[in-house]
């Protein structure tokens, strides 16, 4: 797959939380949690899984940092 992002980070998916439309998708990349938000059809169209190797894709337009 191609895609014009420039940056993905490996990860394994931790935890996929399912709203009314929208799940919210944690990833464990090397320790630090990454969290994306796509719909719950892409949730099911992707065979997302907890325990699954994933990427998180990084759009510079959609960047949001956090603490915890």
């Amino acid at each position: 797959m191609r895609i014009s992002a420039r940056n993905s980070l490996k990860g394994c998916i931790v935890s996929i939380e399912k709203g009314a439309t929208t799940a919210h998708v944690r990833i464990d990349v090397g320790g630090a949690i990454v969290t994306s938000a796509i719909t719950n059809a892409a949730v099911e169209e992707m065979g997302l899984e907890e325990g699954r190797e994933a990427y998180a894709v990084v759009k510079a337009s959609d960047v949001m940092i956090g603490v915890d």
